[in-house]
């Protein structure tokens, strides 16, 4: 085989990392192709984007986690035993994601496969049919208490999921809509502990008592953040518990520790969505009348829109949250404890107007 120029290479390299532009203008099957190809000729795609994994080359259990949030469950609950790969990379934005030919790869060669659910990783389901990966595919959201995306109400989730048509741009959502946002209640997190270590255990049978004993030890962390992320909130008055996000995607905090979600500068559970201006000045109105303190911009996401809106209504610019993923390290909201951590301090400053600090211990 020729040995590949620096100026092929990056063209492949450019080619294989421009996915959804590319499966559109070739159609399916030709594109499913011409990535097989990349695949064979190009091992070093991985450059794409940022891959993050733990483990050993020698592990037991090879896992592939769509989203930072279940990366992280999993490297708590698998533990030397497992190499975990993450799809998403820190601090960027699930909604607007396009796969890799590295994702691909990855899920090849996984024992299983854990899916946040809902809209938020809806590529998985092509990414697997290229793949040809045979590993158990676990949707956490069938696995946990949802909300719904726009009232709030609590709902059944029976697990199954909405069917998309291909090439669909926009999504019409419905009140009957799980919310996907779920690990913003610790006590989903433990739900979804509880399904990471039974897949893990299925997957791996003789590493059952350390997933059990990895999965324990995470579980008590989980309670005691959330008992004090209650005792952080209820430090505010219940007057000022009213809460202004970028978008819909704090609901289950919210619905857990007794806050009020007035509204978001983007009223949709995606980022994707764009508000207008009716949306805008109705919602400034809102912020006035009840008096709302902070506007919580996203760590993902560009300020610019909330620091408008809080200029308009008054409300000040808080700490950005940690949203729809994980930061990066160093950046106070790397694991899911920290980000749950981070934004509680994040919310308690913002309502109270910088009069009282308490950050839960992650």
């Amino acid at each position: 085989m020729p040995i590949m120029r620096r100026k092929d290479a990056a063209t492949v390299k450019f080619l294989s990392c421009n996915w959804e532009s590319l499966s559109y203008a070739l159609g399916d099957m030709t594109f499913k192709v011409l990535i097989a190809t990349l695949l064979v000729l190009v091992p070093t795609l991985a450059a794409c984007g940022a891959d993050s994994g733990s483990g050993s080359e020698d592990a037991s259990v090879s896992v592939v986690a769509t989203t930072t949030q279940l990366g992280d469950l999993a490297r708590q609950v698998g533990g030397e035993r497992a190499a975990v790969k993450q799809i998403l990379a820190p601090n960027a934005d699930p909604h607007g994601y396009e796969p890799r030919p590295s994702d691909v790869r990855s899920l090849q060669g996984a024992d299983v496969v854990l899916r946040s659910g809902g809209d938020l990783d809806a590529f998985l389901a092509d990414l697997i049919e290229s793949s040809g990966g045979k590993g158990d595919t676990v949707d956490i959201l069938s696995s946990v208490r949802t909300i719904k995306g726009e009232s709030g109400d609590e709902e059944e989730h029976a697990g199954e999921e909405e069917e998309h048509a291909a090439g669909e741009e926009e999504h019409s959502e419905k009140d009957s809509e799980a919310d996907p946002h779920w690990w913003q209640d610790p006590r989903n997190a433990e739900s979804a502990v509880r399904a990471i270590r039974d897949a893990l255990a299925k997957a791996d049978p003789d590493g059952r008592a350390a997933y059990t004993k990895n999965a324990d030890a995470y579980l008590a962390k989980l309670r005691s953040l959330d008992a004090a992320v209650a005792g952080c909130i209820g430090k505010l008055p219940p007057g000022a518990r009213k809460l202004v996000t970028t978008h819909d995607a704090l609901g289950y905090y919210a619905d857990r520790y007794g806050l009020e979600v007035i509204g978001a500068v983007i009223p949709s559970l995606s980022t994707r969505a764009q508000p207008s201006s009716k949306d805008i000045a109705e919602l400034v109105d809102l912020i006035r009348e009840e008096k709302v303190k902070a506007i919580f911009p996203e760590s993902s996401i560009n300020p610019k829109l909330e620091r408008a809106v809080a200029r308009e209504s008054g409300a000040a610019v808080g700490g950005a949250l940690w949203a729809d993923t994980l930061g990066p390290e160093g950046s106070g909201g790397e694991t899911y404890l920290d980000s749950i951590a981070s934004n509680t301090a994040a919310i308690v400053k913002g309502l109270s107007g910088g009069r009282i600090s308490c950050r839960p211990p992650a």
